[in-house]
């Protein structure tokens, strides 16, 4: 389970952060052997997201199980590229962001790591009214941006 950051400016997980943080949560929670990788660098403020990430998982969300950091990554393209070595004798491997989101990633796996891509499994990203009011802009973006990196690739 990749649970992918969000730029964050303070020292608390922004709203985006904390939505991505409860994706990966309900998609671990299939397993007790689930590990959940937080990947994100210090790109806005000055705590690296993936630590942002850990502390709410364990102290908001009440995480127990096994939580690894990519505390470098400043982009997906990078959040893909270092965790595919944390992922690469997983089962199964989740990105834990919106819909959208987590398919760049995918696609970014499939680009990076070929022998990866066959493990890939769709998050529980969507919940009816959770985040009701800013979906429909991540939607556009991520639209736009799929639709951009479709004709690059």
């Amino acid at each position: 389970m990749v649970v992918l950051g969000f730029a964050n400016v303070g020292p608390r997980p922004n709203m985006v952060n904390r939505w991505r943080a409860r994706v990966a949560v309900r998609c671990a929670s299939v397993g007790p052997a689930t590990t959940i990788i937080c990947s994100g660098g210090a790109v806005r403020g000055p705590v690296p997201e993936a630590v942002l990430l850990r502390d709410h998982i364990r102290h908001d969300l009440g995480w127990s199980g096994r939580i690894l950091l990519d505390t470098t990554s400043r982009s997906t393209w990078e959040n893909v590229a270092n965790t595919a070595p944390l992922v690469s004798n997983a089962d199964w491997i989740v990105f834990a962001s919106g819909s959208l989101h987590a398919e760049k990633a995918r696609v970014y796996l499939r680009d990076q790591r070929p022998d990866l891509a066959e493990r890939l499994v769709r998050g529980r990203d969507h919940r009816w009214c959770e985040m009701l009011l800013v979906k429909p802009l991540f939607a556009a973006v991520g639209v736009w941006k799929l639709r951009h990196l479709r004709r690059s690739t």
